[in-house]
């Protein structure tokens, strides 16, 4: 049998996460499990970088969020 890939997370569900993630007040294990579900959830391992060192460093939570899904990895 063939294993199906996780459900992705949707956009609305996502936002409110990378808000929290974006909040200074968000205690740091809350922070790790939030992260985990996005990298998870968006399948993108570089959500992080898009929040935090983005290329325009202060990318709003859509925009986060709409780069984490277009991402695509690589096929080898």
């Amino acid at each position: 049998m063939i294993a199906q890939p996780p459900e992705r997370m949707s956009r609305e569900e996502a936002i409110p996460l990378v808000q929290r993630l974006m909040d200074p007040e968000t205690p740091e294990e809350e922070f790790s499990e939030i992260l985990a579900s996005l990298v998870w959830g968006l399948a993108c391992p570089h959500i992080s970088d898009y929040v935090f060192w983005g290329p325009e460093y202060e990318l709003t939570p859509e925009k986060v969020v709409e780069k984490a899904m277009a991402y695509k990895p690589i096929a080898l």
